[in-house]
This record gives structure tokens, sequence and C-alpha cells, in this order.
């Protein structure tokens, strides 16, 4: 396990569009871009394995798309590579972090000056939820999959740990850009959990999460 000495003040980060990482939560990746199969290089010669997700933040005026403040930083703890020199990964979720200013580098891909401080709850080794009513959730999300006809296994969600299963959701379920922007930044898991049934709601009432927004 990762402990906060071991974070770095620099990491290189990788703006995703619909990424969203959360901590001890696992996220696959195929890398195949150049500036990107450099920077996992980069990042499998270092100790801490880190490479930092985040979402893009389109800045009016700005050329290339700007970064939310807010990232999750995941350890490579799994990878292969295809015979085109391609990588397929897995990131697990070490910590939150916070940019605080962009690296001018060589890099050809994006490297920032962070800070993990607010985020030591994401070291840990799992977070509680005890005002969780598990019953009413899983009808809701029962409804939520009926509505959109999708379909999932149901008994492994039943089995599920509560953060494994609010975090998985938060993850892969279809939610706008900056939805998952305020999973991401919910200070902990029952304010996760609140956020997600929310947007659950607010879709089987026929919303979006652009009005959820306004």
């Amino acid at each position: 396990m990762i402990k906060a000495a071991d974070l770095p003040e620099t990491l290189s980060v990788f703006p995703l569009p619909g990424a969203l990482l959360l901590p001890r939560a696992r996220l696959p990746l195929h890398i195949f871009e150049p500036r990107y199969l450099a920077m996992l290089d980069d990042a499998l010669k270092t100790p801490e394995r880190l490479i930092g997700m985040v979402a893009p933040n389109e800045v009016p005026g700005r050329e290339g798309p700007g970064l939310h403040v807010i990232g999750c930083a995941g350890r490579i703890t799994q990878f292969s590579e295809t015979d085109d020199n391609r990588y397929l990964i897995t990131l697990s979720g070490v910590s939150r972090f916070r940019i605080l200013s962009e690296v001018e580098g060589f890099t050809p891909y994006r490297r920032c000056h962070v800070s993990w401080d607010g985020f030591d709850r994401d070291l840990g080794r799992g977070e509680k939820d005890s005002a969780f009513q598990r019953p009413a959730f899983m009808d809701l999300l029962r409804r939520y999959f009926e509505q959109l006809e999708l379909s999932t296994d149901w008994e492994t969600l039943k089995e599920a740990d509560d953060e494994l299963l609010i975090n998985s959701l938060s993850m892969l379920l279809d939610f706008t850009a900056e939805d998952k922007q305020a999973l991401l930044e919910a200070p902990s898991l029952s304010t996760r959990r609140e956020t997600l049934v929310t947007l659950l709601e607010f879709a089987l009432r026929g919303g979006t999460g652009e009005d959820l927004i306004q």
C-alpha cells in the first residue's frame, strides 16, 4: 500500500474524457497514442508507478483542453503489451489530488505540480456508509436499469460491499462528464452515494445531467 510520504509532488496526467477513477477502484485502459505510451514507459520506471487521471475542462479562449482541478492517481497494477506495441493496463485508484500548476517541460505528455492535502481518507483500507439503505438503493437501481433496458449481474451487485458497489456504479454508469466530476469530488462515500442516488432519480424522471447542473 502506498503511504502519504510516497506520493510525488509532480505527477504525469492523462486527460481522458468520460473516464472516472476512484480510490481503491480499478480502471482498465487501452493505451495506444505515442505520447501516452511514453508516459506509461516513464511511469513504469518509478517505484510508485502512478498516473493521474483527470477530466478535461474546456476553457473558452484557451488552446487545447484545460483540466479539472481535482483528479485521481492510479497505480499501474496490471499491464500487457500487444504485438503492435499497444498496452492494456489496469490502474488501481490510490488517492485524489489537486492540481496546483502545470509543469513546463519537454515530455510529450502533460505533467502537473499537485497537492494531496485533504484526501487523507483515500489512503485508508476502505470507507463505510453507515446510513446506506441497500434494499431501497437496489430497488432504485433496478428501476433505472429497466428503464434504460440495461442488463447486469445482480448477484454480484448484491454481494459487493458498500464502497465497491457505490464506486463501481459511479465509474461505469453513463453519466455526463460534469456528473462524474461531482462523484469524484464527493468528500465521503456517503456524499458520493447521495449524489449517485440523485442522478439515478433524476434520470428516472427523464432529466439530463445538464438540467441537473442548471
